[in-house]
């Protein structure tokens, strides 16, 4: 009877806890259901933002990111693209662009160089400058639960010198004449590129194809991230791409961002590249040393070298632009507000960088600690505006299935910049002076439109003068 009254209780132990199992798979399965998996549809209203973890908040951590992330739903946010997260090599750390950490000799000096987010020492592992991996996953649930999605940067070209596999897989790695593992070196001069703080990986060996696969497999199996952000992706040959593109989509709908625009990336491995040259036009357009007839003669270029389902990032700033090349005041000056405005009108992606919100107009420091400002102002109101044009409005798409992109003819085609994107009968003008000086126009193009920054309502007239101030833009929906 004892016997009897002890087999019952176990049953009764194993009973409940199947139900418990079974009522955890049935409330994980619900929050799946809940947040959609990412796809092009919620890509082509989608604004990215590059969270640089270390700079982002005092503390540097991901709970300092992680509980601003509702009101970057305010700013249209749906990608989140995380810096890199992972473990940072100590050997050959770069304490300054031309310095290492060994050329360091004061030792409570050397602790405030924390080094390149690039030179990684584990692929799998996490930065404990920015916390635990709890920390980590934690930052993915909130950004889920916010109906965001997060991509991580991923650096598949080069390795830290700390990395076990140049002890255990030196086969990985280039080698010099001496058989000596190598930083990356410019193919074209010989020479080293400078980056001193990092050991250059060579696909030619197809051992390290399947375990770098294995590595971001892991962050997408176990850790639930939507994507990567590859880091110089043309530096690797593109039949690595086309090889693990598809391994990571086994396990769910991935977004693939590749720092490039080779166009031979876009064919079967990325969704999206890096409008570099865009970006670069921009700045010489606010500069003075470029006008609109070359903005021009790039779409025109763009129309002949990509698919129609390719798009790019369009950005006004990015964490290299920013410490290396200057802030966004520095290179394009009073011509910022309306160039930021231009890389949500054109097809393709805005990107939003730590600080660019804020206003931020200083270089941060990138192998030290810093920190962006956190006052919001005017232009985190025009953050806001775009973002919620660009969520809700079908001629703002910019993904696979973007809206058409029609240049307005102007009487004044070198200052002054106008087109229409439309999508589903729905159109939407963009007009701005790229110049710094006032200008007047003439085009063709009449009827009732709503000034979609200000909320006016504006009527057009065929062939009637506008005189633009300099810089000045609109964005105008036909109403």
């Amino acid at each position: 009877m004892k016997h009897i009254k002890t087999l019952s209780i176990i049953l009764g132990l194993m009973l409940f806890l199947i139900a418990c199992q079974q009522e955890r798979k049935d409330k994980k399965g619900e929050d799946q259901k809940s947040f959609e998996p990412i796809s092009n549809e919620i890509l082509e209203s989608s604004v990215i933002y590059e969270a640089n973890i270390r700079q982002y908040s005092p503390e540097g951590t991901f709970s300092g990111f992680t509980k601003d992330i509702p009101q970057l739903k305010e700013l249209g946010v749906k990608v989140i693209w995380l810096m890199p997260v992972y473990p940072i090599s100590m050997k050959n750390r770069k304490a300054t662009p031309d310095l290492s950490i060994e050329d360091i000799e004061d030792a409570e000096e050397k602790k405030k160089y924390l080094g390149s987010y690039y030179a990684i020492s584990d692929y799998t592992a996490i930065n404990p400058e920015f916390g635990s991996m709890k920390d980590f996953e934690n930052l993915v649930k909130t950004a889920h639960d916010n109906d965001m999605y997060v991509i991580l940067d991923w650096v598949a070209n080069h390795t830290g010198w700390d990395h076990k596999w140049i002890e255990e897989h030196p086969e990985y790695y280039h080698k010099n004449k001496d058989g000596e593992v190598t930083d990356p070196i410019n193919p074209d001069t010989g020479e080293s590129w400078g980056w001193t703080d990092v050991a250059h990986l060579n696909y030619e060996n197809d051992s390290l194809w399947r375990a770098m696969k294995d590595e971001m497999v892991y962050w997408v199996k176990e850790k639930n991230i939507d994507g990567f952000r590859c880091d110089v992706a043309g530096n690797v040959t593109t039949d690595f791409w086309n090889y693990v593109v598809p391994e990571l989509k086994k396990e769910k709908p991935v977004f693939m961002l590749a720092e490039s625009e080779d166009k031979d990336l876009f064919y079967e491995a990325f969704d999206m590249g890096y409008n570099w040259e865009g970006h670069h036009i921009m700045n010489e357009i606010a500069q003075g040393e470029m006008t609109v007839e070359d903005w021009d003669n790039y779409m025109m270029k763009i129309d002949t070298t990509y698919q129609k389902d390719d798009y790019l990032m369009n950005f006004i700033t990015n964490h290299d632009e920013n410490s290396w090349n200057g802030t966004v005041k520095e290179r394009m000056g009073e011509a910022s507000e309306a160039m930021l405005a231009f890389t949500y009108a054109l097809p393709g992606m805005p990107l939003i960088y730590s600080g660019q919100e804020y206003g931020m107009d200083y270089r941060l420091k990138f192998f030290e600690k810093d920190s962006i400002p956190k006052i919001k102002g005017k232009i985190w109101d025009v953050h806001t505006k775009l973002g919620e044009l660009k969520n809700k409005l079908k001629p703002l798409n910019g993904a696979k299935e973007a809206a058409s992109y029609q240049r307005i003819t102007t009487t004044n085609d070198v200052n002054i910049i106008a087109f229409e994107r439309e999508k589903e009968g729905k159109k939407l003008i963009y007009v701005a002076n790229f110049s710094e000086d006032p200008q007047e126009f003439k085009f063709s193009i009449s009827g009732k439109f709503q000034d979609m920054m200000t909320s006016d309502d504006i009527e057009l007239k065929t062939n009637e003068f506008h005189n633009f101030e300099p810089w000045e833009y609109k964005i105008l929906s036909e109403r």
